[in-house]
């Protein structure tokens, strides 16, 4: 791609917001700076989606100036938290440029400089030293657009290791800026649209330290709004509020601005706007309630016995926690699950004997302020039912309500050879005997895995059911699936069907219908 046309504006907001989703939570967790609340990842989110919609809604025709307003007014009007008003006064510099039709080297430098002007008091280490890295780094690029978004997405990934040099309460907490882990993949995102690449996994740098929580100091109260007000009354308004607060940022023109501050009392913030104009999308938050929680925003714990299965939890977000075949994890290890996804965590015990110690931790975490749900989920395949539904944007509560009805609406089975001789629901079994359990119960009996499959399978189906999950453990034959496959392809065309390599060991089938 030579021009960054409309339609590449919209893919590459579209990518970028998507990308900082399946990031948020790893963002979160390097929240530190200027307040240890573990949002940056999902207000940098929310801001781009909001940037996202409103380009989306736009037809598809319209001129590419715009599109370049309409994004900048969507990430103005939708920008969350320190870092997402500031990423928002980017888009705009990049729009007040770009909408013209100039190259994107003067739209990174007209970025740099638009954000690090909103700041009331600039901090270098922040998302700011690397937006001002990646301006200088492209200044002198002679290229072509995809040439100039790599060396700006390089240099975005080279500032953002240098970091914790910089700002010492990144170094002593071990990770990096969190606002400029998220513009790494908006520029990640920007190269991957221009440039065509297929793949849109970025990386967040993991914190190489504990994160220790944040204490009683500073400013009590996070102030927002959206603001009507003339431009020049602006100015004094900025002055008013540095003196009453810090991280400051003030952002927008001509007569709608977005104002962010932290400050010891939210009454004397808004009242300051009211002389100049007229804020409204007010959001006040006691900074104290969300520091010292235990945790950092929204996370789901999940519990996995096999490498395979632990890798899908980790895909989908979740912080995994591992535990032998036929045994519980341990305490601690649930424990400090818990207390690294969040201050609001799902807990998906995926097993009976889990689900006990799930609960005690639970409750420790719960002392310390967290807020944990332990989902009801008695097996591995109601916990990837559940895990499917999380939607981190919901309210917490209406989140486990709708992770639960999916897990409960998931029938669970799982194919097994017998290891000794016993009296089953289903009549006596020997040792070498494959056992098919439905809800727990042995249902079928058999001496090949194979057809003691198919019937596990079709017994499940005949209740209902339009997909059918399948989680193949290290025993299973190579064959297993596909058999199951073409078995399904005759008898119930109209059911779906995915096929997990799950590596547990034990079960070599575990299977799922919804």
């Amino acid at each position: 791609m030579e021009v960054l046309d409309p339609s590449g504006v919209r893919r590459w907001i579209r990518l970028a917001a998507d990308a900082l989703g399946r990031a948020r939570a790893e963002i979160d967790a390097l929240n530190v700076f200027p307040v240890a609340d573990g949002d940056t990842g999902t207000n940098l989110h929310l801001t781009m989606l909001s940037a996202a919609e409103a380009v989306e809604a736009l037809p598809d025709d319209v001129e590419a100036s715009v599109v370049w307003q309409t994004l900048s007014y969507g990430a103005l009007v939708g920008a969350r938290g320190n870092s997402g008003v500031i990423v928002s006064q980017a888009l705009r510099g990049l729009a007040d440029v770009l909408k013209d039709g100039a190259d994107l080297r003067a739209g990174l430098a007209r970025a740099a400089s638009l954000a690090r002007e909103a700041v009331a008091r600039p901090v270098e280490g922040t998302v700011l030293s690397v937006l001002g890295a990646v301006a200088r780094a492209v200044q002198d690029c002679d290229g072509g657009l995809a040439e100039v978004a790599r060396r700006a997405a390089g240099a975005a990934r080279s500032a953002l290791r240098r970091t914790p040099e910089q700002l010492d309460v990144l170094a002593r907490s071990g990770v990096v800026d969190a606002g400029g882990a998220g513009l790494a993949i908006i520029l990640e995102s920007l190269v991957a649209v221009v440039t065509g690449a297929t793949s849109e996994r970025f990386e967040v740098p993991a914190p190489t330290g504990r994160v220790a929580p944040m204490s009683e100091v500073g400013a009590g109260y996070e102030v927002m709004y959206l603001l009507d007000a003339d431009d020049p009354a602006v100015a004094g308004l900025r002055r008013e509020l540095d003196e009453m607060g810090d991280s400051l940022v003030v952002v927008g023109g001509d007569g709608l601005w977005n104002v962010h501050v932290h400050v010891d009392e939210a009454g004397p913030a808004v009242e300051a706007a009211l002389r100049v104009g007229r804020p409204h999308r007010i959001r006040i938050t006691y900074l104290a309630e969300r520091t010292h929680r235990g945790g950092a925003g929204r996370g789901v714990v999940a519990v996995a016995a096999g490498d395979g299965i632990a890798a899908l939890f980790e895909e989908c977000g979740a912080v995994v926690v591992r535990r032998a075949p036929g045994t519980s994890p341990s305490l601690p290890d649930m424990l400090a699950a818990i207390r690294q996804a969040g201050g609001e965590v799902a807990v998906l015990p995926n097993d009976e004997g889990a689900r006990a110690v799930a609960v005690a931790a639970a409750e420790i975490a719960r002392e310390d302020g967290a807020v944990v749900s332990v989902l009801p989920t008695r097996a591995t395949v109601q916990g990837l039912a559940a895990l499917a539904v999380h939607d981190p944007l919901r309210r917490f509560d209406d989140d486990v309500v709708a992770m639960t009805d999916a897990a409960g609406h998931t029938r669970h089975g799982h194919v097994v050879v017998a290891d000794r001789e016993a009296v089953t629901s289903a009549g006596p079994c020997r040792p070498g005997d494959v056992l098919g359990l439905i809800d727990g119960d042995v249902a079928v009996i058999g001496a090949r895995l194979d057809e003691v499959a198919e019937a596990v399978v079709d017994r499940m189906l005949a209740g209902g059911g339009e997909l059918v999950t399948l989680v193949t453990g290290v025993d299973a034959p190579a064959e297993l699936a596909v058999r199951l496959e073409h078995h399904l392809g005759r008898t119930r065309p109209d059911a779906d069907l995915v096929v997990y390599d799950g590596e547990q060991g034990g079960y070599p089938l575990l299977i799922g219908v919804e």
